[in-house]
């Protein structure tokens, strides 16, 4: 080992998106910090989160510059549509739409993350950050206020390196998080995924289909083929992502709960199996190819640190916590974490005090995690197959996203990356909102789940909106949806008004949708350890 410490002032683990932003956000404010980026690989390897949304989109364009480098290299999203199906649903044009009739109003993309981290990552070089590629990271000792150790195994030799700041943004390695024992498995919501890209998936909007089902294909004024199409059933759904050269990125969630994939075959060939008892993905899918050494599976995603900072070192992105990938929030959750990991490194670096700022950090993000969780996603897999129920749940998601956070950076700037999602007093209201109406779908669905009644309303219906924005009519579609939502209570909700909830268990429900329990996670502390009471 060289008996000298090479010094430097931040040092961050793992240079995909998280990394590689902090490190271009710190240099472009202080071009004297000296910047050393340690990334494990010699190449990124393509993963999923290949869809960004608004407050994303917003981060990458309007923050870090890449709006030129996202149209030419990328896709332009157009929304996201959901696909139901029943024991009636025959064709693709009898599934239950939901999505929209026009084009976006505001930009998202549809992105092949592997290239996007290495375009952020050489501007962090070009803006002067240094690169250890590929470096494995040994130990790391923190000291609070003092000088932080790390060891690094690179170029054939172990090097140490001390550095101010230590910023963890190895993904879902979470080194920091699981060294420290401060890691919690989120066992409320046993999640699994699988997931490949495929070649020759049919067109979308080309001319086939829209001659064998010219009504399906006239319905919509804009263009299906480059939203992000969710195919949805019970306990489960998947997603249609097309990427720049032609692959389309296929992956399937579920609650381990309420359904698996079959247990026989490769991967690729068992999401196909899974995916064709549904006539949308059947008819896509007919002719499409995995690519091989490109498919990938992941049992109980959702996770959450205790800790996202202290005096000298921060978490962000995956290192810090993941949800789901319902609705595309890793990105999300990246600008957020890393925005205000940014600013905590300069006031320290500035000189000025920080204690104060690492407590409101950590009291925020771990009221966020818990607040999204328990506002959009606890038990949202019961119901997520149901086409009237998953109809009234989109439109009061995605409208009080709009509302309450995609405006704020458009009428505040960077400054509201500082406050994540459900962390602020004002967002309490629409948190215990958000929270109250999923909680009743939920219970609903477990209702029809009992009557055998599932997905009876998922046949040969349309609900295409013209788009979410910050104007009056998007406020307006959330009122009348929380109207709907109050006939849909005195119609069938007042049954569980006073039955006491269950978890869910092993049932086959009557929509042609069989849900199988997998095997249960492994023990872990529950998510209210990570979490701050609510």
């Amino acid at each position: 080992m060289p008996s000298e410490t090479e010094q430097f002032d931040v040092v961050i683990i793992g240079g995909a998106m998280s990394g590689a932003a902090t490190a271009l956000l710190l240099r472009r404010e202080r071009p004297e910090l000296r910047v050393l980026i340690l990334e494990k690989s010699k190449v990124f390897g393509r993963r999923v989160g290949e869809a960004t949304v608004e407050i994303s989109t917003y981060f990458l364009t309007k923050i870090l510059g890449l709006t030129t480098y996202l149209n030419e290299a990328h896709l332009v999203k157009q929304g996201m549509r959901f696909w139901f199906f029943n024991d009636q649903t025959r064709s693709l044009d009898q599934c239950a739409e939901v999505g929209g009739r026009m084009l976006s109003r505001l930009i998202s993309f549809q992105v092949d993350r592997a290239r996007l981290d290495q375009e952020v990552l050489d501007r962090a070089v070009a803006a002067g950050a240094t690169l250890w590629r590929p470096a494995e990271v040994g130990n790391v000792e923190l000291n609070p206020g003092g000088p932080q150790k790390i060891q690094v195994r690179c170029d054939g030799q172990t090097r140490s390196i001390e550095a101010r700041w230590v910023v963890d943004a190895s993904g879902v390695a979470a080194l920091l998080a699981r060294r420290n024992g401060w890691l919690r498995q989120n066992v409320e919501h046993p999640t699994a995924a699988a997931w490949s890209r495929w070649r020759g998936v049919k067109d979308w909007d080309g001319h086939e289909l829209a001659r064998k089902y010219p009504r399906w294909h006239k319905a919509c004024f804009g263009v299906r083929g480059t939203a992000t199409n969710h195919m949805v059933g019970d306990g489960w759904w998947a997603w249609f992502i097309p990427l720049k050269g032609g692959d389309t990125s296929i992956g399937v969630v579920l609650d381990q709960r309420l359904a698996q994939l079959p247990e026989e075959g490769p991967i690729g060939d068992r999401i196909k199996t899974f995916l064709s008892r549904h006539p949308l993905s059947r008819e896509f899918l007919a002719d499409a190819q995995w690519e091989e050494g490109d498919v990938h599976w992941r049992k109980n995603l959702p996770y959450c640190s205790t800790v996202f900072a202290g005096d000298g070192f921060a978490l962000v992105g995956d290192a810090s916590a993941f949800l789901d990938p319902f609705y595309s929030p890793g990105l999300d959750w990246v600008a957020f974490t890393t925005m205000s990991a940014v600013r905590l490194i300069l006031t320290q670096q500035k000189g000025e005090p920080i204690a104060k700022m690492i407590e409101d950090h950590n009291r925020r993000f771990s009221n966020s995690y818990s607040r999204w969780f328990r506002g959009i996603y606890k038990d949202k897999y019961e119901y997520i197959g149901e086409f009237d129920l998953m109809r009234l749940a989109f439109v009061m998601d995605i409208g009080l996203y709009y509302t309450g956070v995609v405006s704020q950076p458009y009428l505040r700037g960077p400054e509201s990356y500082y406050e994540p999602i459900f962390s602020t007093v004002p967002s309490i209201p629409f948190y215990w909102l958000m929270r109250t109406y999923n909680r009743r779908f939920a219970s609903m669905a477990r209702d029809r789940r009992r009557r055998k009644s599932l997905g009876m309303k998922n046949a040969n219906r349309r609900f295409l909106l013209p788009g979410f924005s910050f104007a009056l009519p998007t406020q307006m579609r959330i009122f009348r949806a929380i109207m709907l939502w109050g006939l849909l209570e005195v119609a069938e909700g007042w049954r569980t008004w006073f039955r006491k909830e269950k978890a869910p268990e092993k049932t086959t429900s009557t929509a042609g949708q069989r849900s199988e329990a997998a095997a249960a996670p492994s023990p872990a502390p529950n998510l209210g350890a990570a979490s701050s009471p609510q």
